[in-house]
């Protein structure tokens, strides 16, 4: 579910959205949130936080502005124990959903469920550089929020997947998810500061282990990316395809061919994905349900066919990270160091890790 920002698009927060108009919009009360999902930061240390309960994303202030260029090393052993003990419940009613960095402060936020089922309760956890837990108040804070129209009505089983992803891309937020059109698998671009949500853009795409062409199939996780000075989401989804899709074409309404540049193994489900640049490389780490942390090479993804007949593994060659095991989420510090949460059940930890 990650959010993670690539460098190109990074430095365009500051130049889409002005220093103090980003939290200008937003009003002081009580955030309006159903539960906390998918997490993204934008300009100024606004937190955009999906709330698939809601059908919403709601732009939180979280005040976190100071600014840092440290290096980060952080180890927190039984990160949803602490979590449930600061929360005053057990960790097995504690449910981590997603993490993200600011960009500006190096601070981790969590998006956390207290509790389980309809009655859970949206809580967000910032962790700071020396691992100290607290929670972000959300009884009286500086917030807005957009509603999405199209979403699947409550109690609609693809209503956990009204929101799947999301990002800041300049000046938009690009959210991933399921509508209740016929062609559901739905991206759309939303301009910050919020005023409305467009119905979005209707994705297909073909999927190589499934042989044939999908449009119901919900984008699991993704990544802005810049290839060939264009601007492109990298959208990754069940089973394990990789599809290009230009932030351009993501009109009101469209219907849009994505293009498939791998196929990276049936039976998987992709978790989250973060984008680095090493030794003049391009880079992408994808954690993954079955198929452990896949090390993408990518440079030059334009230079990969289109996938449009049957196959297996195909397009984008990839190595598995043996030492990243059980990596549930991961977002990236800066180009050398990302920060991952692994485990499950109760033993689930936080730590950062070098980038391979």
């Amino acid at each position: 579910m990650k959010t993670t920002l690539h460098l190109l698009f990074t430095a365009a927060l500051l130049s889409t959205v002005a220093l103090g108009a980003a939290t200008d919009s937003l009003k002081a009360g009580k955030a309006g949130l159903k539960s906390a999902g998918p997490l993204a930061f934008g300009p100024d240390g606004v937190l955009f936080v999906g709330d698939t309960a809601g059908a919403q994303v709601v732009a939180l202030d979280t005040g976190d502005r100071a600014a840092s260029s440290a290096a980060v090393k952080i180890e927190v052993r039984g990160i949803n124990q602490k979590i449930a003990a600061m929360l005053g419940t057990a960790a097995d009613q504690i449910l981590v959903n997603d993490l993200v960095v600011n960009p500006i402060s190096k601070n981790i936020f969590i998006s956390v469920a207290r509790g389980r089922g309809p009655d859970a309760l949206p809580v967000i956890v910032k962790v700071d550089a020396a691992g100290k837990l607290s929670e972000l108040s959300l009884e009286n804070i500086k917030s807005a929020s957009v509603t999405i129209t199209n979403a699947p009505a409550v109690g609609n089983n693809n209503r956990q997947s009204a929101i799947t992803d999301l990002s800041f891309v300049n000046g938009n937020v690009i959210v991933a998810g399921i509508s209740n059109e016929e062609f559901s698998s739905n991206l759309r671009s939303i301009p910050y500061p919020f005023q409305t949500a467009a119905r979005g853009a209707s994705i297909e795409f073909y999927h190589g282990s499934h042989a044939r062409y999908e449009t119901n199939s919900p984008v699991r996780t993704f990544l802005p990316f810049t290839i060939n000075n264009q601007e492109y989401i990298l959208a990754a989804y069940t089973c394990t395809p990789l599809v290009k899709i230009p932030v351009s074409s993501l009109k009101a309404g469209a219907k849009v061919m994505g293009t498939t540049i791998a196929e990276l193994g049936a039976g998987n489900r992709p978790l989250d994905m973060i984008s680095y640049k090493k030794d003049g490389h391009d880079f992408i780490l994808m954690a993954n349900s079955s198929r452990g942390v896949m090390k993408l090479q990518a440079d030059k993804l334009e230079s990969y066919s289109p996938i449009t007949k049957p196959t297996d593994i195909a397009g984008v060659p990839y190595q598995t990270m043996k030492d990243w095991t059980g990596v549930q989420q991961l977002e990236k510090i800066d180009n050398s160091t990302a920060v991952i949460l692994s485990g499950a059940g109760a033993n689930m930890d936080l730590r950062t890790m070098q980038l391979p």
